[in-house]
């Protein structure tokens, strides 16, 4: 294994994966990389403002009619739709960016985010034109999701296939950044409309923040439309001899490496489901203040966002298999001691565990994801393969999760964790056996998979 990546590093002395004159100069990289970042930091505000929301305000609005269990099971079910379209958004945006290119993509699913969330401000409540709340709210729910499936693979895609060999991993983590960054952006403000009076905030406080996605995707829209295609992908559409079939050459050439990926990426998605999503509904549940929650979370989100930067540059110097693994470890390590301090409902400790479980797990996991994922598949399908695969671990891990959660603590009579903590365990083992059994593609050329 190991020499094929010298072989790759050695014949190409400048570290790229193009051609001299086709590399980017230090401004036009910022660009791409901030593109990158903003783009998913704006497709992430909107995916977890729903979250939070789901967690706090869509159960008694949009389900009044049921038990106050019932109706946050419902709304983490709504929350789960919208991870269930997330590769069929890979399905339907990947294949056009294998054939066409990543930026024109990019600007779609922006725009189609933005729109869905707006709208989601906008939705009556079951009080106000009953059943056909909820069933509105799953569908715009479902629009975010296939935004977002297709956003993501090519937002990593768009600075990886830019950047040298020596910085891939970094490069691509600024999608991943955007994750975090939208995180701490969403909760902030709700946190701050969560501020208002009961009656306010759920008669139109929750609503504001969705409405300002339509802002934000302005914003985002002026920034990408500078940025050119990436040179891969141009080197590959013209040499390339034959019609694309991004989706049939994915699932009978490349079925395998989709399978590891996808399962190597659910153990950081299913760690932000226990301790971003249930957890807020938990602790709230047990009498801490739900903005003191979610202000948890933007402290937690921030940890995230160094852990990422920093353990995707050293999946560059390391590989990207011994840093996930190390994270894959860590989880089994510290799983009980986390669970067990946000199990106390007290502010210290909850702060704690989210922390050191989005650092310690998620970061080491996640950081390295976004290369790890693409340097799986070869340029003509890889924004198809890259898409699917960490869709469908994020639909697996973070989309099921919640529910999955809520469904063990009942089952545990609301009485202790224990449930939850061997599930997490579970998947990591899982994630961990896929992630050994793949190989290590940091110092592998694109053009060469």
């Amino acid at each position: 294994m190991t020499a094929p990546q010298d072989q790759a590093s050695t014949s190409d002395p400048l570290g790229t994966d193009t051609a001299p004159d086709e590399s980017l100069n230090t401004t036009d990289m910022r660009r791409v990389l901030f593109s990158s970042f903003l783009g998913s930091a704006i497709e992430f505000y909107d995916l977890m403002l729903y979250a939070a929301a789901a967690s706090l305000v869509f159960g008694p609005v949009f389900f009044s009619q049921m038990s106050p269990g019932l109706a946050l099971f419902a709304s983490f079910g709504t929350m789960a739709a919208g991870y269930l379209a997330r590769p069929l958004g890979g399905l339907i945006f990947g294949p056009i960016g294998d054939r066409t290119g990543r930026k024109a993509v990019l600007v779609t699913t922006l725009v189609l985010m933005g729109v869905a969330s707006a709208l989601i401000g906008l939705l009556p409540s079951y009080a106000t034109i009953g059943a056909a709340a909820p069933i509105l709210l799953i569908v715009l729910r479902v629009v975010q999701g296939i935004a977002v499936g297709g956003e993501w693979g090519g937002s990593m895609l768009i600075a990886l296939e830019h950047a040298p060999v020596s910085r891939r991993g970094f490069a691509a983590s600024f999608a991943s950044l955007g994750g975090p960054a939208g995180t701490v952006t969403a909760t902030a403000v709700l946190g701050l409309f969560a501020l208002l009076p009961d009656a306010a905030f759920y008669t139109w406080g929750w609503r504001v923040p969705f409405l300002i996605s339509l802002g934000l995707v302005a914003v985002g829209l002026f920034v990408r439309l500078k940025i050119a295609e990436t040179p891969v992908f141009e080197q590959m559409a013209r040499t390339r001899e034959e019609k694309a079939t991004p989706i049939r050459d994915v699932f009978s050439r490349h079925w395998k490496v989709l399978a590891l990926g996808t399962v190597a990426g659910v153990a950081p998605y299913v760690t932000q489901g226990i301790f971003v999503v249930w957890s807020t509904a938990f602790v709230v549940g047990h009498g801490m203040d739900r903005s003191l929650a979610l202000n948890l979370h933007i402290v937690s989100s921030i940890g995230l966002m160094v852990s990422i930067a920093v353990t995707a540059r050293l999946s560059d110097r390391f590989g990207r298999r011994p840093v996930m693994l190390t994270g894959v470890i860590a989880g089994l390590v510290l799983a009980f001691p986390l669970m067990a301090m946000l199990a106390t409902a007290q502010f210290w400790g909850v702060m704690l565990s989210i922390v050191f479980a989005q650092m310690l797990i998620q970061g080491l996991i996640f950081g390295p994801f976004a290369a790890f994922t693409a340097e799986l598949f070869p340029t003509r399908i890889r924004y198809t393969g890259a898409s699917l695969s960490s869709q469908t671990a994020s639909t697996l891990g973070a989309g099921m999760t919640p529910m999955i959660a809520a469904l063990l603590y009942n089952l545990s009579g609301h009485t202790n964790t224990t449930l939850i903590t061997l599930f997490l365990m579970a998947t990591l083992l899982v994630s961990g056996l896929a992630i050994w059994s793949t190989r290590e593609g940091s110092r592998v050329r694109l053009d060469a998979v």
